[in-house]
């Protein structure tokens, strides 16, 4: 039903002859393709990036102080509340570990929960909608298990829960994350679509042109066992740019769901540079290593998963 919903909004024939008129520039098709694609996704990001940014004016201070003040069900709160794809959650998440307001279990939840653009742009393309679901359970899954897993682990470290006084921090397009204005309704929304739209044409592009190569697919296809280990550690890159190179590689075809999962589950936005700049190199370190073991032994699971299912079918 969401699917057809999705699938009508999309098919709204808004770019009656676009098209036409981008192909008769005569482009190289690398480029045509690619500034046809992203400018037929643009509406549908925008009005998700509303919905988003209602969300988190409206309700953010509400989840990160409920959180705060929940500490057996942190890592729950912190996952739910991390797969909204909203770019400063992490950011909030990491300022309140660094001043030990939440466990170490509750920000790892967090940062493997965390959704930046992966949402977004499987919503506003109808033929991939199906890996939304997947995308957010596992996501869900890995996140409260590992938080409470860490958590149980190092059950012997002390905390403080109590209201933070962190100073402003900036989320992504460079905008408050404590300070809300009503103009960021839909400023912000504006200015988050067409950065996401520049990054999109420029990822949808390079994937144009690589893809076209067969000596590209032959490489590709020769290290295809370390991507989930290469994509975990490009997740780790604060950047949106990331989840957004993966979530277009796998709707090109160019990685598999396992490989782009181990890179999602690793990408945390702008809370790892966060981390690095206020939190001890010792601890940070290990967190890192936490998510990049977390994130590759998911990615080849779910590689491995669908094949042991199905010899398993086959057999019985």
């Amino acid at each position: 039903m969401l699917e057809n919903l999705f699938e009508k909004i999309c098919s709204f024939d808004l770019f009656a002859g676009f098209d036409e008129l981008v192909e008769s520039f005569g482009f190289p098709d690398w480029f045509s393709d690619a500034l046809i694609d992203s400018i037929h996704i643009l509406p549908f990001l925008f009005v998700v990036f509303v919905l988003i940014e209602f969300i988190e004016y409206f309700y953010s201070d509400r989840i990160n102080s409920f959180m705060r003040k929940s500490e057996k069900t942190a890592p729950l709160i912190g996952s739910l509340s991390g797969v909204i794809p909203q770019c400063g959650f992490s950011v909030i998440a990491s300022l309140l570990y660094v001043k030990r307001y939440i466990t170490k279990g509750t920000l790892i939840a967090i940062y493997l929960a965390t959704s930046d653009e992966a949402l977004p742009i499987l919503l506003a393309n109808p033929d991939y909608i199906h890996y939304v679901g997947p995308v957010v359970g596992i996501k869900l899954f890995i996140g409260i298990f590992f938080g409470y897993l860490v958590d149980f682990v190092l059950k012997n470290e002390k905390y403080v829960f109590k209201e933070s006084s962190a100073k402003e921090h900036e989320g992504c397009c460079s905008h408050g994350l404590q300070t809300k204005r009503k103009r960021d309704l839909i400023f912000h929304p504006v200015v988050h679509t067409l950065n996401i739209f520049v990054f999109i044409l420029l990822i949808t592009a390079v994937l144009n042109i690589i893809l076209g190569q067969a000596g590209f697919l032959i490489s590709a296809e020769k290290v295809k066992i370390f991507a989930p280990v290469m994509t975990a550690f490009a997740g780790l890159i604060p950047n949106c740019a990331i989840s957004i190179a993966l979530t277009m590689m796998l709707i090109k075809g160019a990685l598999s769901f396992g490989a782009v999962m181990s890179g999602l589950l690793s990408n945390a936005g702008l809370g790892i540079l966060v981390l690095l700049k206020h939190n001890s190199i010792k601890d940070t370190l290990k967190i890192v290593y936490i998510i990049l073991t977390v994130s590759i032994l998911t990615g080849y699971t779910l590689e491995v998963l669908p094949k042991l299912l199905s010899l398993l079918i086959d057999k019985f």
